[in-house]
């Protein structure tokens, strides 16, 4: 996904998987708190579901909604860590092979993931 967008801006938009179904919206936003990059957002499923987090590389924004390349099945299932507190670096990696990304990013023995929630810091 593109880096330069704000981060802020994805808060409240409509989410779609690969097929164009609609998933949900964009709760928060997990940034890496090493680089403050975008690595993950949290999207909520629907009115009595739970959010699931979907990675923001290879997603991208298209026409104000965040498109992401996964079938909606695979976004419901994936792993449930709660929102509103940081990703460990553990929870990062189970995310990374229930989506069957290769690698996760270049990753520091203490790096986490901070949540950017609401369009607060």
């Amino acid at each position: 996904m593109q880096t330069d967008i704000d981060p802020r801006s994805l808060i409240g938009r409509k989410a779609f998987d690969r097929n164009g179904t609609k998933i949900g919206t964009v709760d928060e936003v997990y940034l890496d708190d090493a680089t403050g990059i975008p690595e993950w957002a949290a999207v909520r499923t629907g009115l009595f579901s739970r959010d699931a987090f979907v990675p923001l590389e290879p997603s991208s924004l298209v026409d104000n909604t965040l498109r992401i390349p996964f079938e909606k099945s695979l976004i419901r299932d994936a792993p449930d860590f709660g929102v509103g507190r940081h990703l460990s670096p553990e929870q990062e990696l189970q995310l990374y092979h229930h989506y069957g990304l290769n690698s996760a990013p270049p990753t520091t023995p203490d790096k986490d993931f901070g949540t950017l929630a609401n369009g607060e810091s």
